[in-house]
């Protein structure tokens, strides 16, 4: 199972991470992204969201639109999904007069708020545009794309919005755009999922129901699932501390949250029997140290199987 996932990481130009909001996705975007980056691959990661968390996970400087270095081979960009949309409004009509009069006009404003999944297709559609070498000039033709995905509800949303589109404009700049992107999203040899959850009962249960969204809506299966923050095994034989004490109380919460993750662990097999990965829980604070420990995580899981 883990040799097709090494397949995976070696041939995939886009990489989807979603999962239920507080997981740790960001986390692992961005330690998939060092580790791909580590072995050569042109890596851009890719966030929506409008907090940026990135950023500070590697310590480098908020994006707001821009690329910003993160490291060798490693490159960071956060896009606004409406001022993308915009940009490819302006460079499929070309014309910069009629690109600005029909930005500013009430019917296309209306209509790209209101288009169900319009914005998310021309971020798709940008990514798609990266990898095939049309990005902005002076910027590098990635290798891959990971995407921060949004959260579990609006992941796959975000995947299905090309084939909406597609299915409602057939002809014209759009419905083409659509249904190349559409035809992309679906290619698992170019594109690939990433699915992110705590060993906790509700994570594990959206994880589940994501996994169902994802085969009736892109009839494809995640290509790996990451389960984050996992307490330490207890150890058999190690004494219980008195209950009274700080060491005590210490000591039954991390047996009760290892039991809670071993629990769900078992619930997840009897469903999943594809790639799992699995991350601790580490006591450092968010930044490079963190991304550095789970990325050679996730690297020796690869090696070793």
């Amino acid at each position: 199972m883990v040799e097709r996932l090494n397949e995976v990481l070696e041939t995939a130009q886009l990489l989807v991470v979603m999962g239920k909001g507080g997981v740790g996705k960001s986390t692992v975007t961005a330690a998939l992204g060092r580790l791909l980056a580590s072995t050569g691959h042109r890596v851009l990661l890719v966030e929506i969201d409008p907090r940026e968390n990135l950023h500070q996970l590697l310590d480098v400087e908020p994006s707001d639109g821009a690329v910003v270095r993160a490291g060798p081979n490693l490159e960071l960009q956060h896009l606004h999904p409406r001022r993308v949309l915009d940009d490819l409004v302006a460079e499929r009509l070309k014309f910069g007069p009629l690109a600005r009069r029909v930005l500013a006009s009430p019917v296309y404003q209306h209509f790209a708020e209101g288009a169900p999944g319009l914005k998310e297709a021309a971020v798709l559609g940008r990514i798609l545009r990266l990898l095939e070498g049309h990005g902005p000039k002076g910027q590098e033709v990635p290798d891959v794309v990971i995407l921060d995905g949004p959260a579990s509800g609006h992941g796959v949303p975000l995947l299905a919005a090309p084939q909406l589109i597609s299915s409602v404009i057939d002809s014209g700049p759009i419905g083409q755009m659509a249904q190349d992107i559409e035809c992309f999203v679906k290619d698992a040899h170019r594109s690939a999922f990433v699915l992110v959850s705590l060993a906790e009962e509700m994570p594990i249960q959206e994880t589940f129901e994501l996994i169902d969204l994802m085969e009736y809506q892109l009839s494809r299966e995640p290509a790996c699932l990451v389960v984050n923050g996992l307490y330490p095994p207890v150890e058999k034989g190690i004494p219980y501390p008195s209950g009274d004490s700080p060491e005590g109380r210490a000591d039954s919460l991390w047996r009760a949250r290892s039991q809670i993750n071993q629990e769900q662990l078992e619930r997840l097999a009897l469903r999943w029997r594809g790639p799992l990965l699995k991350t601790p829980l580490v006591a450092v604070d968010r930044g490079p140290v963190l991304i550095e420990l789970i990325s050679q995580t996730i690297e020796t899981q690869l090696e070793t199987h």
